[in-house]
């Protein structure tokens, strides 16, 4: 894409410009908010940096300030975020009404980790109720200036911001279906609201899309339609010919300005193509490499005092209650909590006292969900231990795996930064940016900087028929 006449192209910290005719938006995915829930966050940080604290920098008090200070040195007109979390969100992020000044706000209806979208009233006025889909959450403003007395010329145009958290892992068709109901829902917003041309809409489509450019929910924007003959993560994602409803193009605004490539918005440590054995296949039921089987070995030497010659141990030794105790406290800071811990225990013999036959429950059984423990006299065989970690690995929990090698005196050895795409922000033809921040990081996210694996993406839209 050649890059836009005029169009600023700035880096973080920097604000974002202002004009009445025009509208900034920020999409931030800021990583759930472990005030209340997300306790597992400061496994996201690199354990073997030595230069901060992260029992300091991964609290949720130290990460909000870095967040707050973010937003209000760029000073979006409207800010998308993405990862929520529904159980605190009142109190996250009464600071974007109380100190910020963002007194318009919508969270998503549901879901565990949610996109919200926050606005300032003095400039953007709700044009409708917004809409709720799967994962995607549209507002749909008419801007307002301090004083409007109606002289205004483009004030009767509405502006759609479609805020999106695609669906992550091998969820191609839905991530698909995610974003072709995003933009439909923004096509019938325009109808219903009579908009002179519904098909060509002020439309800005931001978020975390999960993918790259090869994933069919960024073809379908970019391509127009996504077809069956579309493959991704090896198969087809839909059955018959998707097409959104408008007759404009997208525009993806990271390639609007001239620079070589556009920036990363994931920067994390390069870990699947050292953990994986095959990194082709690290989310279709991946496996370990020697390497890591190796390291989980020496880990479970390390942890395993029960003599034991019938279980597979390392040297006649198993973990037991105790050892499986001291395990998890190293890893998950206490007992009971983590798909560690509900792994081991079920490699331990702990069963579900809800009696299922071929994964129905049998009628008149207990519907309450049972307490998981440890078996008092269980034990933690090898074989269990690493079926324990190889759940971890097959949950993407690559992060997870390398912070408990580090704990557990097996750190993998540094190989820099994976960096990837996946927040990215569109706008139809109708709109042009002015100005693009990019925040750029050259270590691992999170870190004692920045508080999100994600690094935020901002704009300055400006209708195009008026510049």
């Amino acid at each position: 894409m050649v890059g836009v006449t005029n169009c600023q192209h700035l880096l973080y910290p920097a604000v974002l410009p202002s004009a009445p005719n025009q509208l900034s938006v920020l999409s931030y995915n800021v990583l759930l908010p472990n005030s209340n829930d997300g306790w597992w966050t400061y496994k996201m940080y690199d354990p073997t940096q030595p230069y901060y604290d992260i029992d300091l920098i991964s609290t949720w008090n130290y990460r909000r300030d870095l967040i707050k200070h973010k937003i209000k040195t760029l000073n979006p007109d409207v800010v998308c975020m993405q990862e929520v979390s529904p159980i605190s969100f009142e109190t996250d992020f009464a600071f974007m009404r109380e100190e910020l000044g963002y007194d318009g706000v919508e969270m998503f209806k549901r879901g565990r980790f949610r996109p919200a979208t926050f606005w300032r009233s003095s400039k953007c006025k709700l044009a409708s109720p917004p809409v709720h889909k799967d994962r995607t959450l549209l507002t749909c403003f008419y801007l307002q200036s301090d004083g409007d007395d109606g002289r205004n010329v483009h004030s009767n145009r509405v502006w759609h911001v479609l805020n999106c958290h695609l669906q992550a892992g091998p969820q191609g068709s839905r991530r698909l279906r995610q974003m072709d109901e995003g933009v439909q829902a923004s096509f019938k917003m325009a109808k219903k609201l009579k908009e002179e041309n519904p098909r060509n809409p002020l439309l800005i489509v931001c978020g975390d899309f999960n993918g790259g450019s090869e994933c069919g929910a960024v073809r379908y924007l970019e391509d127009g339609c996504v077809g069956p003959s579309f493959i991704e993560d090896g198969e087809p994602i839909t059955s018959r010919e998707k097409s959104f409803p408008l007759s404009t193009r997208f525009h993806d605004i990271a390639t609007m300005v001239s620079r070589s490539e556009p920036p990363p918005t994931l920067v994390v440590a390069e870990l699947i193509s050292q953990m994986v054995k095959d990194s082709a296949s690290a989310y279709e039921m991946p496996e370990f490499c020697h390497d890591v089987i190796f390291r989980l070995t020496q880990c479970y030497k390390k942890y395993a005092t029960c003599q034991d010659d019938h279980e597979e141990g390392v040297d006649g030794k198993v973990m037991g209650i105790g050892d499986v105790e001291k395990w998890l406290t190293d890893i998950n800071k206490q007992v009971g909590r983590g798909s560690e811990f509900r792994a081991a225990a079920r490699e331990m013999g702990w069963i579900d006292s809800v009696k299922v036959e071929d994964g129905e429950e049998i009628k008149g059984g207990s519907t309450e969900k049972s307490v998981i423990v440890l078996p008092r006299d269980g034990k933690l065989s090898l074989t269990g231990f690493l079926n324990v970690y190889t759940g971890e690995l097959r949950g993407g929990k690559f992060w997870g795996i390398a912070y408990d090698l580090s704990i557990m005196g097996q750190p993998l050895p540094s190989l820099g930064q994976f960096g990837a795409r996946f927040d990215r922000m569109y706008c139809t033809e109708q709109l042009i940016p002015t100005a693009i921040v990019d925040t750029i990081a050259t270590i691992s996210c999170p870190n004692d900087k920045e508080p999100s694996d994600h690094l935020p993406i901002a704009a300055n839209f400006a209708i195009a028929d008026i510049n």
